[in-house]
């Protein structure tokens, strides 16, 4: 396995937004210069923006992970373990969690600064550039299994809508059945998944993918508009959606979506707006967004009949 040590403390050094020298980090480091360039090569692979004028520096400041300030923001929220695993790099958030399911309790985390394989809904690619956005994933054992699973990503968009919103105060909307939005564009988007066999328990891996400070994203992988959430403590950003979708999901394997569903309608992003639905990427279908009804199923009115539609390989957007 590669050893990337020195090119995190690069990193880590770089986040005080000064400038250093090769010989200077080379001497902090104890290596040579040329191994500090291939460092710093590497670094920007990662999606670091450096200025190289009169040595290193970096182009946009970094708020790095760090899990003693998110542990003691946790604090404030909970006297609880705060049972998180701080990753630098890693594969994928989600993957990491799937790969230990079977050692995992309820509320098992981890975070990330880079996903080199970070993947959304219907395996498509995550663009995941080092320390600009927040990459964090979650297990759930929901005892009453499959059964037990619907509404799921709506509660979880809620959750991460309402804590975004009261950090930010800013107006962050939700998009059925697993984005989050900011002024008409995404800013957020949800993963779930599950591993279960009928009449067991359901093994649920939530990940939650946040833009906070992206910029240039590739646009092959980014291929809608976008948006940031803008400035904002990354350490206690993590230490509040921990505490408050722990919470959630505790309430949601008690009560069910039923718990939340009020909670949709004053933030849904699309409600009484002509939308499409594309379906298996192939099928649309127009109409005016009514909505979800009390099990999550987007209601759909087309020449005054509403039609619910719920399903994984369904995707809502406007029609402009």
């Amino acid at each position: 396995m590669q050893d990337l040590s020195n090119p995190l403390k690069i990193i880590d050094l770089l986040s005080d937004g000064q400038v250093y020298s090769s010989k200077e980090l080379a001497a902090i480091l104890g290596t040579t210069c040329a191994g500090i360039n291939e460092h710093i090569e590497l670094i920007r692979q990662w999606g670091i923006a450096l200025t190289t004028e009169q040595g290193y520096q970096l182009i946009y400041s970094l708020d790095l992970l760090k899990y003693d300030k998110i542990a003691k923001y946790y604090q404030k929220y909970s006297a609880q373990p705060i049972g998180l695993d701080v990753i630098p790099i890693i594969g994928s958030t989600n993957q990491y969690l799937l790969n230990k399911i079977n050692k995992l309790s309820s509320g098992s985390a981890c975070v990330a600064e880079y996903q080199q394989a970070g993947r959304g809904r219907r395996g498509r690619q995550w663009f995941s550039p080092f320390g600009s956005n927040l990459y964090l994933s979650m297990y759930w054992r929901l005892a009453q299994g499959l059964a037990a699973v619907m509404g799921l990503s709506l509660v979880i968009g809620m959750v991460v809508a309402n804590v975004l919103r009261k950090l930010s105060g800013q107006d962050i909307k939700v998009k059925w059945p697993n984005d989050l939005y900011l002024n008409d564009k995404k800013l957020a988007g949800i993963l779930v998944e599950i591993s279960a066999k009928t009449g067991d328990v359901a093994h649920v891996v939530i990940g939650v993918g946040i833009n906070l400070n992206m910029h240039a994203p590739d646009q092959h992988v980014v291929n809608q508009a976008w948006s940031n959430l803008g400035k904002i403590d990354r350490n206690l950003l993590v230490a509040h959606l921990l505490f408050s979708l722990r919470e959630a999901l505790g309430c949601f394997e008690k009560k069910g979506f039923a718990a939340f569903f009020a909670e949709w309608a004053p933030i849904d992003n699309f409600i009484n707006r002509s939308v499409k639905l594309i379906i298996d990427d192939t099928n649309i279908i127009k109409g005016i967004c009514r909505g979800i009804n009390p099990h999550g199923a987007l209601l759909l009115e087309q020449d005054g009949k509403i039609t619910p539609y719920i399903g994984g390989e369904i995707s809502l957007r406007a029609d402009e």
